[in-house]
Formats: structure tokens, sequence, C-alpha cells
């Protein structure tokens, strides 16, 4: 039976992520292999389950139009969005991490890591 996760601890906090092979698409990116976090590394032994979200957020849901924000929601656009993976590490720990696809400023067009929270088994 898979166990229910529950909410250990929210965290929230960016964190810089590794890679064995670099993503095809660095703004679709797959669950990284491991992350460092509050100057922590932690490896990635298994990829729970992973899920996306367009949902436009703060001023960019307000500069679309309904019909075009419903299927920008479907489908993703530019620089909106987050990808959510919830991981286990190789100390059996397991947390919920997501990479937001929205620049921070015109130089800065990557993304962001960001570790989200600790769960637990509920």
């Amino acid at each position: 039976m898979t166990p229910k996760w529950v909410p250990r601890r929210f965290i929230d906090e960016e964190i810089e992520v590794h890679f064995e092979r670099s993503p095809l698409l660095t703004k679709k990116p797959n669950a990284p292999d491991g992350f460092t976090w509050d100057g922590d590394s932690f490896e990635v032994s298994e990829v729970l389950s992973s899920w996306f979200d367009y949902r436009r957020r703060g001023r960019m849901a307000k500069n679309m139009k309904p019909a075009h924000l419903r299927e920008a929601t479907r489908r993703g656009s530019w620089g909106v969005g987050r990808y959510y993976f919830r991981l286990r590490t190789s100390e059996g720990r397991v947390f919920d991490l997501y990479y937001d696809r929205a620049p921070k400023e015109a130089a800065d067009r990557a993304g962001h890591w960001f570790l989200w929270r600790e769960m637990e088994a509920g």
C-alpha cells in the first residue's frame, strides 16, 4: 500500500540541484539526481511522483483574456508555471521540490529550483 504523505515542515528556500545528465529542455526539467540545501548535499534515490502547475501567479495572472488564460493554464506559456517532484533521498527523507519557470529579471531568464517542504508518511 502506498503511504499517504503529509507535510512535516514548510521550507520554500531556493536550492542548487545536480543532474547526471542535463535536461534536454531547461524549462521542462526532469527530476534532479541530487540537491544542496543549507550546506548539506542530498542524493535522490527515488522519484515518488511528479506533477506540474501552469497557473499564472501575481501580475502575470492579470495580463491575459480569460479564454487565453484557460488555454495557457492547460498548456503552459513561456516563463510561467512550476514542475513539482516528490523525491526520496538516499537517507530515506522525502521532500517536495519545484522548478519555477519564472525569470527573476531580464538578465536572469532561467527558472529557479526550490525546496518546498519535507514530507512524512501520515
